[in-house]
């Protein structure tokens, strides 16, 4: 990926986090927490049998044209919003650049993240550029979310 689709990825965040969600409620009939998942029990709920949360290879199979289409594109946007907060998350150290790309996956304007900030537009366009490149230098995996999209 180059610096503007990165750009373009973290300004998406905002609407990919609600159409996961609302795909997840289209294809499993609810949402599924994705931080709950993997997550320790103890107890008696520890010993006890679960069913999975997400459809078997039966059910996957059985999925009409439009359903199947909604899966493929609800596992896309996963792994994009996934790899989006592991670079908030690992990759970024700077108080400044974490504030920076918290406005960014909410969708904010150089404006108003300048505003926010207390800096110029110019400023807020600097630390972005270096951000990107870093991000673009650092962040491997955000290439094969590339090489995914033109394989499906």
């Amino acid at each position: 990926m180059n610096c503007n689709e990165i750009e373009k990825l973290i300004y998406d965040y905002h609407w990919l986090r609600k159409e996961v969600s609302r795909l997840e409620k289209i294809v499993f009939g609810f949402s599924v927490p994705i931080k709950s998942i993997g997550v320790t029990q103890y107890g008696l709920e520890a010993a006890m049998p679960k069913g999975s949360l997400l459809k078997s290879e039966a059910e996957l199979a059985a999925l009409d044209v439009r359903e199947r289409r909604l899966y493929k594109r609800l596992n896309m946007y996963r792994k994009k919003v996934f790899a989006i907060e592991k670079i908030a998350e690992l990759h970024l150290v700077d108080d400044q650049e974490l504030t920076l790309m918290d406005c960014m996956m909410e969708g904010m304007s150089y404006r108003a993240i300048a505003a926010h900030l207390g800096l110029s537009r110019e400023k807020v366009r600097t630390l972005k550029n270096e951000m990107i490149g870093h991000i673009h230098q650092n962040c491997h995996f955000l290439h094969e979310l590339k090489d995914d999209k033109c394989t499906v």
